[in-house]
């Protein structure tokens, strides 16, 4: 079989003058956006990259990412994503680790990679936007010739994101060409495909799998066009969605809570948008509640991991649940077991109710399908851990608490690490959280366990107010206390004015502890 970028070839020659990339006033075209493409893939080659080899993209949201990631599949070579807001020290594991042979970065991050360049097998590095000692400018990189594209198997690997390492060191993810080109023809057709007058907003970064699947392969498979974004700025991404006509937004909760919570945010239209979907961590019932008043546009919440490569349950058009991750996609299989491996029964129909006792419904989420990485890079151990061989397939451990119904609808609660047991009773931090977020005076929240002499652990809450609020922390847990069972109210209510975020807006919550 040949290298999933085989598709991307055939759009560009099925579509040559349609808008591939659309950024800051600029349109770049298939016909053009494909020849570039095809010179940073041979450039790579004549650098002496080969087939095989890893290729670090260390960049924001630029339309030279998308050339330089496309270009590295075309090579035959395997892109290794990475945050463009680690340092040296974090990209110092991810090079050595992945011993990739080449780099490019933004201009101002190529100091980072020549700090540790002598410590990997880094030959290679090319700069964006500006010259930088020791690296050489992309344009000037680019080679006069294309290079064919090299074909790879099915089964070869293509990309290898590095997870987040709350946990110890990120571990690099094998994903597969088959993986990640199923995966975004999959999640397409969740919103009936996509088309060449399809325009995407690319604020999801790059280096993160939902933005890399779903907002870009999914869109040049198909031939939409993809208008990115190199920095989350609320107000910049509703202009760019007026002004562009964009017909698809896909973002993480803080994203969509920041937009709410934008002043006269509700002045902008956005009466071009199809279909708009939240993924990365769980969507507040509230937040989604809020934007779809303010903006008249249905807000879809799906889910997935970098080990799925990643969509495996979504929300559909017609066929949603608010409060669920939604149903698996076509293809993909999932149940809800036991600490012994043993399938949970589904309940007859969720979200369920207060008087539902959670632990009796409640278990870890297992994932089975085309979709599930390889394993992790060079980890047997990790990898002897994630998976569980059953009935003749191989499920993928996702870490995530949950229940489903008898309609197949999935539910998450939480992960299985930020669950907190106090005096014997556990409380699922999401619970406490969707209640706080229903509160008039609470902008955002997050829930953690802190330890309790007495009890173990005992119930934290951060809260961000809202400019205007006047509630007292001793409010807010009178509120909780009012509509929860006592222990799972936060004995603790701390006031900030932020939550620590990674940059695709999962809360930290090992900060918060004090990890």
């Amino acid at each position: 079989m040949s290298n999933l970028v085989a598709d991307i070839e055939e759009t560009a020659a099925a579509h040559p003058d349609a808008t591939a990339i659309g950024f800051q006033g600029q349109e770049f075209t298939y016909e053009q956006f494909w020849a570039r493409a095809g010179q940073f893939a041979q450039a790579l080659a004549d650098a002496g990259v080969e087939p095989g080899d890893r290729v670090g993209l260390y960049l924001p949201n630029l339309p030279q990412y998308v050339t330089a990631f496309v270009g590295t599949l075309r090579a035959g070579a395997i892109v290794v994503p990475m945050n463009p807001q680690y340092k040296s020290r974090e990209i110092s594991h991810l090079l050595s680790d992945s011993g990739a042979k080449a780099v490019v970065g933004l201009a101002d991050l190529v100091p980072q990679v020549k700090e540790v360049q002598d410590d990997t097998d880094v030959h290679t590095v090319v700069s964006v936007g500006g010259d930088a000692d020791g690296a050489t400018e992309f344009g000037a990189f680019l080679a006069d010739d294309t290079l064919a594209t090299v074909d790879r198997e099915d089964d070869d690997v293509a990309v290898q994101p590095y997870t987040s390492g709350t946990t110890g060191q990120p571990k690099g993810v094998l994903l597969t060409h088959h993986n990640l080109a199923f995966d975004a023809r999959a999640s397409a057709e969740i919103h009936d495909g996509i088309d060449p007058d399809d325009k995407f907003l690319g604020v999801l970064p790059l280096f993160h799998i939902y933005g890399m699947t779903i907002t870009m392969i999914s869109t040049l498979f198909e031939g939409g066009s993809y208008w990115p974004l190199p920095a989350w700025d609320a107000e910049e991404a509703l202009g760019l969605i007026e002004s562009e006509g964009i017909t698809h937004v896909h973002g993480v909760p803080a994203m969509f809570n920041d937009v709410v919570n934008t002043p006269g945010a509700e002045e902008y239209h956005l009466s071009s948008v199809e279909f708009a979907n939240s993924g990365g961590s769980s969507l507040p019932i509230e937040v989604m509640q809020r934007f779809e008043e303010m903006f008249d546009v249905e807000l879809f919440e799906g889910y997935g991991l970098t080990e799925t490569s990643p969509v495996t349950h979504a929300n559909r058009p017609g066929d949603r649940r608010p409060g669920s991750i939604g149903k698996t996609l076509p293809g993909m299989e999932a149940m809800i077991v036991d600490h012994e491996f043993r399938k949970l029964d589904p309940v007859p129909k969720g979200p369920v109710d207060d008087e539902t006792e959670l632990d009796d419904v409640v278990g870890e989420l297992v994932i089975n399908g085309p979709n599930v990485m390889q394993g992790y890079y060079g980890l047997p151990e990790a990898n002897e851990e994630a998976f569980t061989e059953a009935d003749g397939k191989r499920w993928f451990h996702t870490g995530d608490l949950g229940y489903h119904d008898e309609d197949g609808f999935f539910y998450v609660v939480d992960r299985e690490k930020h669950m907190i047991v106090t005096g014997g009773y556990n409380v699922y931090p999401r619970e406490v959280e969707e209640l706080l977020f229903e509160h008039p005076d609470i902008a955002d929240a997050a829930v953690v366990g802190i330890p309790d002499d007495r009890r173990g652990e005992t119930v934290k809450a951060f809260v961000v107010p809202t400019p205007d609020a006047e509630a007292t922390p001793e409010d807010i847990k009178q509120y909780c206390l009012t509509n929860l069972a006592e222990y799972k109210h936060p004995r603790e209510v701390e006031f900030v004015e932020e939550l620590p975020r990674t940059t695709t807006g999962k809360v930290q919550k090992f900060e918060l502890r004090g990890e």
